[in-house]
């Protein structure tokens, strides 16, 4: 969660950069005249859950803060995040997890798992984390993506962990990670927690990796919480540029994130608990007070005002709950009034009803699951008759884009690669396009062509949600706004396949 002088000067540059280019998607009470479209949410924005995140990092290391057991932690934090995994040596992707019983006076793994349990007793969450400043996991392939979903299911298993916290400050491949995180969930249920803490530049563009990965994973993401720290000055979503330690550095730029589809409880704030935890960019506490006031209530605010009030937003992280204790946890004591942590917590909703029983509270005793994910589970229901020769859709089954299943009386094709995710006609920007009525005639081997042909698509045109373009005799829909990216480069990006060009 800490980073360099030299990396801080970069982000600034890079920032300035996109300023003068003009390409941050926003939304904004006095918008500049420059300001790109707003964007399109591929997912509509629900209502907020009935309780907001208090989220904090546990050290499992010694830093010169303080060495805490897991049960000295206040209940204020209903969302603990363990920092850190440790990336296998032996399995590109997978994780692993070694609790540091030296450097913390002896705790032992026992009483490590016993805390767990009693955290989570209390309806309070706790997820292991991977990344931070000093840890790397490379995920770059399928297998990487499968390594690390199976391994963190297995350490989910093991310890007892709610889910998955993605701190990884070195780059990431978001094609392959989404496919980790989609697995995971697949594992895990739909009871899965999965939080995401990128840095403030992660979201400058629409082509950075973070910002790709937040809109592929928006239907199944619990909490991301930027942090607004350690950045140097950065561009709101009004494409103004914001000094870090500000109320409008904190509300200027969670508007990024609040205007690109994702539900106000998926939006957090990230902030260090004292200005130790951080190279700069320290809030004292009334800021941050009166920046969730501003996002919430539109009162409180600075220069900066939203054109909405948003309601209860995801809550506020720090980096870390051992720094918080420094000061007799003022943070916990602040935001566990202030966004009243002290009920019982539920996971977020999600855009599709859940098709896989939850884990169990208590870890299995099996073995950890296969590094494939299954295909020969029977399907949940037999296909429906009058659908010929079209098989009905299984649960457990991979779906990549084209292919065709029969569900509810309705034949389906995949937009793109699905597992465990039920079609739906009423489902506009899920994985799933309803063909139409099932009849004896299975769909066609060869699809259906249009007439209608758009321009084809250009590099340097800026695409909206809705808006079509051809590319090697097929038509592609955009999901949202978009620049740059070429359909079918990605089968979570941006673009939707369509029929092909008569």
């Amino acid at each position: 969660m800490r980073i360099t002088t030299q990396r801080r000067l970069a982000a600034l540059g890079a920032t300035l950069a996109l300023g003068l280019a003009g390409i941050t998607a926003g939304a904004v009470g006095a918008s500049s005249a420059t300001a790109a479209p707003p964007v399109q949410a591929p997912v509509a924005v629900a209502a907020a859950t009935p309780h907001q995140w208090l989220t904090g990092y546990w050290h499992n290391f010694d830093n010169g803060s303080t060495t805490l057991r897991l049960r000295e932690i206040p209940a204020a934090y209903n969302l603990v995040a363990v920092a850190f995994a440790d990336a296998d040596p032996t399995k590109t992707g997978a994780i692993t997890f070694n609790l540091a019983t030296t450097e913390l006076k002896g705790y032992t793994v026992a009483e490590f798992k016993a805390d767990i349990d009693a955290i989570r007793a209390q309806g309070r969450k706790v997820i292991l984390s991977i990344g931070g400043e000093k840890g790397n996991v490379i995920v770059n392939s399928p297998t990487a993506a499968t390594n690390l979903a199976t391994s963190t299911y297995a350490l989910m298993q093991e310890y007892g962990f709610d889910g998955i916290d993605i701190d990884l400050e070195h780059g990431i491949d978001a094609d392959n990670l989404t496919r980790a995180m989609r697995e995971l969930r697949t594992l895990a249920g739909p009871s899965l927690i999965i939080g995401m803490a990128p840095q403030t530049i992660d979201y400058q563009a629409t082509s950075m990796g973070y910002y790709k990965l937040t809109k592929n994973i928006a239907d199944i993401l619990t909490i991301i919480n930027v942090q607004y720290y350690n950045s140097g000055a950065m561009m709101g979503c009004d494409q103004k540029v914001y000094s870090q330690g500000s109320v409008d550095f904190l509300t200027s730029l969670s508007c990024i994130l609040l205007e690109m589809g994702l539900r106000p409880d998926q939006v957090g704030i990230g902030v260090p608990a004292v200005q130790k935890a951080a190279g700069g960019g320290y809030q004292p506490l009334p800021n941050v007070v009166a920046a969730v006031d501003c996002l919430e209530k539109g009162t409180s605010c600075g220069t900066f005002v939203p054109t909405k009030k948003y309601g209860p937003i995801g809550g506020v992280m720090t980096w870390s709950i051992n720094w918080d204790a420094t000061t007799n946890y003022a943070l916990a004591t602040t935001f566990g009034t202030r966004l009243n942590t002290g009920g019982t917590p539920t996971t977020p909703p999600t855009t599709e009803p859940p098709t896989t029983a939850p884990p169990t509270t208590e870890p299995p005793t099996t073995e950890p699951p296969t590094t494939e994910p299954p295909t020969t589970i029977p399907p949940t229901e037999e296909p429906p008759s009058g659908c010929g020769d079209l098989v009905g859709w299984r649960t457990s089954t991979i779906y990549t884009a084209g292919q065709y299943v029969s569900h509810r009386g309705t034949t389906y094709q995949a937009r793109w690669w699905t597992q465990g995710q039920e079609p739906s006609a009423t489902t506009i920007n899920g994985p799933w396009r309803a063909v139409g009525p099932c009849d004896s005639t299975p769909p066609p081997t060869e699809p259906p062509t249009t007439d209608t042909c758009p321009a084809p698509w250009n590099a340097s045109t800026v695409y909206v949600g809705g808006a079509t373009a051809l590319v090697d005799g097929v038509v592609w829909t955009a999901r949202w706004w978009t620049l740059g990216d070429k359909p079918g480069a990605s089968q979570w990006g941006p673009w939707t396949a369509g029929l092909p060009c008569a």
